[in-house]
C-alpha cells in the first residue's frame, strides 16, 4: 500500500550545491604530482609509477624481508600474524597505486576476452536514481537536492518514505512540487530493503543509483559512474568515493574521514584492479539493470542462521552481481514467481565490479561514541552474513581477488584473538613488552595508511588522524566482532549519527 506524489514535468530544478559538495581538485590523484607527466607513452608512465611506488615502500618492504628471515627461529602465532598483516598492507598498497585505473576517466588496462559477451549500454542511458528515508528531516532536503541536481541529462529520482513520524513526509511533499522527483509514501514501515525494492518497481532506468538519506554528492558524481559503466559493458556495478560530509565536527569524525579516504582510495582500488569490488558502498552504489534486477527478491528476503537478514548489506547485493555466474541461477529458481524474475529474466554473467575514485559523495558519519559503536556492529554483521555467501564463490573469481577477500576475513577474524592475548594475557602474565610491541605495530601499520593519505593530498594535516583508527580498530572494535556474532540474527533499521 502507497501512495505516489509527483511534481510536473516542468518543475523548475533549483542549485542544491554549496561549496562543500563540489569535489576540490585536491581530492583527485594527478600523476603529475608525483613526477609522472601524462604526455609519457602509458607502458613507459606505468613503469615509472611502479618504480616510484617500490622506492616509497621499500621501508616496509625491508622490514617484511628481516621479519621473514626471523621466522623459523621464533615461530609464533603472534609473529606470523605480524608478518602476513605488513605483507597484506604493503600488497594492497602496491596494487591500489600501480594497477587501479578510475574508470571514468581512462580504459581499463584489463578487459574481457573475446569470449566473454557484455551487452553495450546506450550512449545516454537512462538512470533510476533511488532513496529510501525514514526519519531523516534534519538531512532529506540536502540529500534530495544534490539528487537532482546532477548533471546526468536523463535522470529519475525516485524517494521512497518509509512511514515517517517526525516530519521528513511532509518535506518530501514540498519538495516534490519544487523538482523533478517521485515520492513514494509508504502505509507501513517496512525497512530500507523493502523500501528500496518499491522504489526499484517503479525504476525504468538503464542504470540504477542508490544513495543513502544522510549523503550529498558532488554534481558530476553520477555522470562519471555512468560513464564508467558505458565505457567498460563488463562492468555490472561501480562504487563512488566517499568521505566525511561533518568531518569537522568531533576528534572521532576527524579519524572517520581519513579512515574512509583509505578504504576507498586502497582498499577498494586493489579490488578494482581485479574487477572485483566486494562491496559497493551505500553512499554512491551504481548498477546496471540487467546485472542486478532479478536478484532484487533474493536481497529483500534474504535470511540468515534462520531468520530474516534486516539490514539492507550493500555487501549482499554488490554479491549478487559478482556471484550470479555461479549462484544466480539457484536465487532466480527461488523467486521465480516474482515480478522482477518472472518479467525479465537476464543471462547470469560474470560481470566485474569497479571503483570510480572521481565520483566523489559526502556522508554524515557518526560524531558519538554509541552511535559509532552501533554502527561498527552493524557493519560487521553484514560481513559475516555476507562471507557465507561471497565467500563460497570469491575463489573462483582468480588469485588475486581470492588473496584480497580472504586475506581481509582473516584478519578480522584474528583480530579478536590477538586482542586477547597482547591486551589482556600479555600484561596478565607480565609480558607488558609484548603489550608495548603489538600497540607499536599497530601505529606503525596506521602511519603507513597516513602516509599514503599524505601522499595523495600534499599539505593536508588530517594524514595525522588515521593512526589513531588503527589503535581504534585494534583495541576497541575488535572486540565487536563476538557479539556481532551473537547477535547476528537481532537487527533493526537505524541509522542515526549523533
Amino acid at each position: 500500500m502507497s501512495t505516489e506524489t509527483r511534481a510536473p514535468d516542468n518543475a523548475r530544478l533549483l542549485p542544491a550545491q554549496s561549496s562543500r559538495t563540489t569535489p576540490p581538485t585536491a581530492l583527485r590523484l594527478r600523476l603529475g604530482r608525483l613526477g609522472v607527466p601524462d604526455r609519457l607513452p602509458p607502458g613507459v608512465r606505468r613503469g615509472v609509477v611502479r618504480v616510484w611506488v617500490l622506492l616509497c615502500l621499500m621501508p616496509l618492504l625491508l622490514l617484511l624481508a628481516r621479519q621473514t628471515v626471523r621466522l623459523p627461529q621464533e615461530i609464533s602465532l603472534p609473529v606470523l600474524y605480524g608478518v602476513v598483516v605488513l605483507a597484506g598492507s604493503t600488497a594492497m598498497l602496491y596494487v591500489a597505486y600501480t594497477r587501479y585505473d578510475d574508470p571514468a576517466e581512462r580504459e581499463l588496462r584489463s578487459r574481457p576476452g573475446p569470449d566473454e559477451d557484455f551487452p553495450a549500454l546506450p550512449e545516454h542511458p537512462r538512470v533510476s536514481f533511488l532513496l529510501a528515508v525514514h526519519d531523516e528531516a534534519d538531512r532529506i532536503e540536502d540529500c534530495v537536492r544534490s539528487m537532482t541536481s546532477g548533471d546526468h541529462p536523463d535522470t529519475q529520482v525516485i524517494v521512497v518514505d518509509d512511514c515517517s513520524t517526525d516530519g521528513t513526509t511532509e518535506i518530501l511533499r514540498r519538495l516534490a512540487r519544487e523538482l523533478d522527483i517521485t515520492v513514494v509514501e509508504l502505509a507501513r514501515n517496512v525497512g530500507k530493503k523493502h523500501a528500496l525494492v518499491e522504489a526499484c518497481a517503479r525504476a525504468d532506468g538503464d542504470v540504477l543509483v542508490f544513495t543513502d538519506s544522510d549523503c550529498v554528492l558532488a554534481p558530476d558524481a553520477v555522470g562519471r559512474c555512468v560513464t564508467a559503466l558505458v565505457r567498460h559493458p563488463e562492468l555490472g556495478a561501480v562504487s563512488g568515493h566517499c568521505r566525511a560530509l561533518n568531518a569537522g565536527s568531533s576528534l572521532l569524525t576527524r579519524v572517520q574521514d581519513t579512515w574512509y579516504e583509505g578504504q576507498f582510495r586502497i582498499a577498494k582500488a586493489a579490488e578494482a584492479s581485479f574487477g572485483s569490488v566486494t562491496c559497493v558502498s551505500g553512499p554512491l552504489a551504481a548498477f546496471r539493470r540487467d546485472a542486478v534486477y532479478n536478484y532484487l527478491p533474493a536481497w529483500a528476503e534474504d535470511r540468515f542462521m534462520g531468520a530474516p537478514f534486516r539490514f539492507a548489506t550493500d555487501r549482499q547485493l554488490t554479491g549478487y552481481v559478482l556471484g550470479q555466474y555461479w549462484r544466480g541461477r539457484d536465487l532466480k529458481r527461488a523467486h521465480h514467481d516474482s515480478p522482477f524474475v518472472a518479467g525479465h529474466d537476464y543471462p547470469e554473467r560474470r560481470w566485474r565490479v569497479g571503483y570510480v575514485r572521481s565520483a566523489h559523495v559526502w556522508t554524515e558519519v557518526p560524531a558519538g561514541w554509541r552511535p559509532f559503536l552501533k554502527q561498527q556492529i552493524r557493519w560487521k554483521k553484514s560481513f559475516v552474513r555476507n562471507l557465507f555467501f561471497t565467500g563460497s564463490f570469491m575463489w573462483r573469481r582468480g588469485p588475486g581477488p581470492a588473496a584480497l577477500y580472504y586475506g581481509h576475513a582473516l584478519w578480522v577474524a584474528a583480530a579478536p584473538v590477538m586482542a586477547v592475548r597482547h591486551l589482556l594475557w600479555a600484561p596478565l602474565n607480565g609480558l607488558g613488552t609484548l603489550t608495548l610491541l603489538y600497540l607499536a605495530g599497530v601505529v606503525l601499520k596506521g602511519c603507513v595508511w597516513g602516509l599514503a593519505y599524505r601522499a595523495d593530498h600534499p599539505g593536508d594535516v588530517r594524514w595525522r588522524y588515521r593512526p589513531l583508527m588503527s589503535l581504534l580498530s585494534s583495541t576497541v572494535l575488535a572486540w565487536l566482532l563476538p557479539y556481532s556474532l551473537l547477535t547476528v540474527r537481532r537487527g533493526v533499521w537505524s541509522r542515526g549519527t549523533r
